[in-house]
């Protein structure tokens, strides 16, 4: 009966993975403290939400994610609470929690944990975006080495997506919020999060207003608010501009606006062309990591996972308003998990080959 499976996983605690439902489950788990467009709404009213992302990755990856949706603020309440249940899981997806919190609450459940702890707020937002630039600058040809990069958004996604871009090779960040640019030194307005940008980006150490910022600029990566920028600093920029704005439902500069200002216009949304959205990162990242029972999470699955999503779009269909795949298109989990299962596994941290598909 059920007492021999029980003891061989207790015998071989890795049995788990094989005998029980942990191979296939993930844990979405919030405090509902900065759910997408609605705030610090509690657990209990983001419960829906974290429905319908569990519904995303049963759907488009038969992943089987249950929301845990927590009553509690505190940090250390919220680590012990994940720990306490993470015998049943193959791996855990924060979600909506505020920054600075997030921070230390993903780097902690990374340390304690032998399960790959993934922030989609900060890493999901960082790939897409990420795969977006990688083919945008196909179309403009220019090097991620050599263009500069204008973010407004000095949060937890801004940070992460500046991460990756940085790793990737952009060498020229400069970051803004709603103060101006953030420098090295500065006094005002300035918290954990923007002294992050003002010690690692900003390089030549720029000064200013957002559209001083945005002056020669090749690109615009907007992770803030409804209108912060407007159409005159998108003039300004380079010539061939991409423009990134992303905060939903409204963006930071509307593409009608933009017009024929910038070469490449993209935004968080479904109505306009070129929407970059996390849903091509999360069930296909999570389905690799599965497969291969991966141990945590690192830059090189993140890039993987990012070239992946690029290489959808082929040279033939790649234009100004395709740049990146539709979120409903079949072939980006496949293509996500393959590339990060691949890059598990080469940087030692699979527990065993891939083996399973996306249903």
């Amino acid at each position: 009966g059920v007492a021999r499976v029980c003891m061989a996983i207790h015998a071989d605690p890795e049995k788990a993975y094989s005998l029980t439902i942990k191979q296939n489950c993930v844990a979405v788990v919030t405090d509902g403290t900065a759910v997408l467009g609605l705030g610090d709404i509690g657990p209990r009213a983001a419960l829906p939400v974290m429905e319908g992302k569990a519904l995303l990755f049963k759907e488009l990856a038969n992943v089987d994610a249950f929301p845990l949706c927590l009553a509690t603020k505190d940090v250390d309440e919220i680590v012990m609470l994940v720990k306490a249940v993470s015998p049943v899981f193959g791996g855990i997806n924060l979600e909506d929690i505020s920054a600075p919190r997030c921070f230390e609450i993903e780097d902690r459940l990374k340390k304690e944990l032998d399960i790959p702890v993934f922030h989609d707020d900060q890493h999901g937002t960082a790939v897409v975006v990420l795969a977006a630039l990688i083919n945008a600058l196909k179309i403009v040809k220019k090097k991620m080495g050599d263009i500069r990069v204008v973010f407004t958004g000095a949060g937890a996604s801004g940070i992460a997506t500046a991460k990756l871009l940085m790793r990737y090779g952009v060498k020229q960040i400069v970051a803004c919020d709603r103060a101006g640019v953030l420098y090295k030194g500065r006094k005002e307005n300035m918290n954990s999060m923007k002294e992050w940008f003002a010690t690692h980006t900003n390089p030549k150490g720029l000064t200013g207003t957002v559209a001083d910022a945005l002056v020669g600029a090749d690109v615009f990566i907007g992770l803030s608010g409804p209108g912060v920028v407007g159409v005159k600093p998108i003039k300004q920029m380079a010539r061939d501009a991409i423009v990134f704005a992303m905060a939903n439902p409204v963006p930071e500069v509307m593409p009608e606006e933009v017009g024929s200002h910038a070469r490449i216009m993209a935004t968080g949304r479904s109505d306009y062309p070129n929407q970059i959205n996390n849903v091509c990162c999360f069930p296909g990242f999570f389905r690799g990591m599965l497969d291969v029972r991966a141990r945590t999470v690192n830059d090189e699955m993140k890039i993987a996972a990012a070239e992946a999503i690029a290489a959808i779009v082929s040279r033939e269909e790649l234009s100004e308003e395709y740049i990146t795949p539709s979120v409903f298109d079949r072939r980006v989990v496949e293509a996500v998990a393959d590339a990060v299962a691949a890059s598990a596994h080469a940087t030692g941290v699979a527990r065993r080959k891939r083996k399973a598909t996306a249903k």
